[in-house]
């Protein structure tokens, strides 16, 4: 056993450490023990330097070193995140909004793979690098789901709701990690099928009145009356009544929904000083969301009326006719049920995520359509080719066999992903892989559209190309070069559910209209709502009256 000292390069020599190390270890113990006493995530980018800058490849010359021995990292010092320069008071909100997508892009190609910015006395990190992400997105002893003041879901944080707006370390997560799982996985979301189809089948009614008057609609407007339609029938066993007439207004509740997420990236990009006052937009978000808890617990009251048997988790899952149906049926192995204090919020967050991403997701998946050339006819011949038409029951069984429309989908996430917000904290002091040292209760936020766009993991990533997902180079891709819907045990638990319910939706309206762009102008988003949506899409959808014919083999 040989004293050695050690200390991180970047770091004077005299915050040297004394280190035990045993002269018998390989060279990759040694690095896995320098790791633990420095909290350095990844073990594999550690070298070791002399006081004279020799590199030390053996542990004889690490121990035969007669000073403190320098640690790098990938070949780098360990270094503090590069920042833009801020303004006082305001730090680098102006950096960031109102283009955040354009702005974050600017800063990653000016700054690196690892950012800081500072808003409003509020510091957060992103990155568009997968091997970061990755870390950042695991439960480990360096990162968990924390949502501390600095996190862009502060406003809206809810323990009580555990799977989205809750910690990971809390009983309640725990709790509703066990229970809601089962109603969104493949075996359930299979179930809902036909009531996503019903669903997009009575909003035929309204497109078709608006193709009678050759008019143009907001696509994110009715994909919102559309994804939230599905989506209150299944998890709250609501009919929203969004189709009825084409200009029935929103349901309450899908507003105040929306409302919430806009208002929470006010509050949250504004720094803590605005997030306590009494009045504005933080009392807005408090009231609408009070008022969000007073309609589930309705619709839970109105479920629990029907006199339903308990039943195991998994069977529950697969007889029950909505999210609430299950909720308040479903028991664990030891006969208990999810507590009434997390089934409130587990069903809003499991509502309100549901349909945002979902409507985001299906408003860009026309995007495509009316703006990537030759898209829509490969979509609706393959449905010609697999003998899909208007009566067809759109099942698993069924879009498993649609290969494009799993690839247009893909590269749609991939190009324009709607999701923004997927934070993590950092438990400890510690330092990543690139030298980059982050203190304790630093947020992270893996830039998921900054990630999928970025040229050093995507060949030409401004190309909107679905071909690109056969390819050797995408199929032998880092895990985390493309996470739609995040990564690690608290990614989106309902992903089974959107990717469903666009399989379905978008199938029946390419076979039942032709889609065009009403306009030219720039698409817009809105930088102050937590997805990323188009604001200004305008679309026709023009009732089809012929169909090509089926290839020739």
């Amino acid at each position: 056993m040989t004293v050695q000292q050690f200390y991180l390069l970047g770091e004077p020599a005299s915050s040297a450490r004394d280190v035990d190390v045993e002269d018998t270890l390989a060279i990759d113990d040694v690095k896995d023990l320098i790791a633990s006493h420095f909290a350095i995530v990844s073990p594999n980018g550690i070298g070791f330097q002399s006081k004279d800058d020799n590199f030390l490849l053996e542990v004889s010359d690490i121990l035969a070193a007669g000073s403190p021995v320098a640690i790098t990292i990938d070949g780098h010092e360990v270094r503090d995140p590069p920042a833009p320069n801020g303004l006082p008071y305001v730090g680098n909100y102006f950096e960031v909004y109102p283009d955040h997508l354009g702005n974050h892009q600017r800063l990653f190609e000016q700054l690196g793979p690892l950012i800081k910015t500072s808003t409003m006395g509020r510091t957060i990190y992103q990155t568009n690098d997968p091997e970061i992400s990755a870390i950042v997105f695991s439960e480990s002893d360096f990162f968990t789901k924390k949502i501390n003041e600095a996190h862009p879901l502060a406003a809206l944080k809810t323990p009580a709701a555990g799977v989205f707006l809750g910690d990971t370390d809390t009983p309640e997560w725990k709790v509703a990690h066990k229970f809601l799982p089962p109603a969104l996985g493949p075996k359930a979301v299979r179930h809902y099928a036909p009531t996503m189809q019903k669903t997009v089948e009575d909003a035929f009614q309204v497109f078709d009145a608006f193709d009678q008057q050759g008019e143009a609609w907001n696509v994110y407007q009715y994909m919102l009356k559309l994804g939230s339609q599905a989506v209150g029938k299944l998890t709250l066993g609501l009919d929203f009544e969004h189709f009825t007439s084409p200009d029935a207004p929103l349901h309450e509740m899908v507003h105040l929904i929306a409302e919430i997420l806009s208002l929470n990236k006010k509050v949250t990009s504004k720094g803590d000083w605005y997030a306590m006052l009494p009045f504005g937009d933080p009392q807005k978000l408090k009231r609408s969301k009070t008022r969000v808890e007073d309609l589930v617990e309705q619709s839970i009251k109105n479920a629990a009326r029907g006199g339903v048997e308990d039943l195991p988790l998994q069977d529950a899952a697969l007889k029950a006719t909505n999210m609430v149906d299950y909720a308040i049926r479903a028991t664990d192995n030891k006969g208990e049920k999810l507590p009434k204090s997390s089934l409130v919020w587990a069903l809003v967050v499991a509502t309100g995520a549901g349909f945002t991403t979902t409507s985001s997701l299906l408003s860009w998946l026309i995007y495509g359509l009316v703006t990537y050339p030759g898209m829509q006819e490969r979509l609706l011949q393959e449905l010609i080719d697999n003998d899909i038409d208007d009566t067809t029951e759109i099942t698993a069984d069924v879009t498993e066999r649609l290969d494009f429309l799993d690839k247009y989908i893909k590269e749609t996430q991939r190009r324009h992903n709607p999701s923004f917000q997927p934070g993590r904290t950092a438990k400890t002091d510690l330092v990543l892989p690139g030298g980059y040292k982050l203190p304790k209760d630093a947020v992270v936020i893996p830039a998921l559209h900054h990630i999928h766009n970025n040229p050093a993991l995507w060949d030409n990533p401004n190309r909107f190309d679905p071909d690109r997902w056969d390819t050797d180079a995408v199929k032998s891709r880092h895990k985390a070069a493309y996470i739609p819907f995040a990564a690690g045990p608290r990614m989106c638990i309902g992903f089974n559910f959107a990717l469903q319910e666009v399989k379905v939706f978008l199938p029946k309206l390419i076979y039942r209209y032709k889609f065009s762009r009403e306009g030219d102008g720039p698409i817009e988003y809105d930088p102050m709502f937590q997805l990323i949506r188009p604001n200004n899409l305008y679309v026709r959808a023009e009732r089809r009256v012929k169909w090509p014919p089926k290839t020739e083999k």
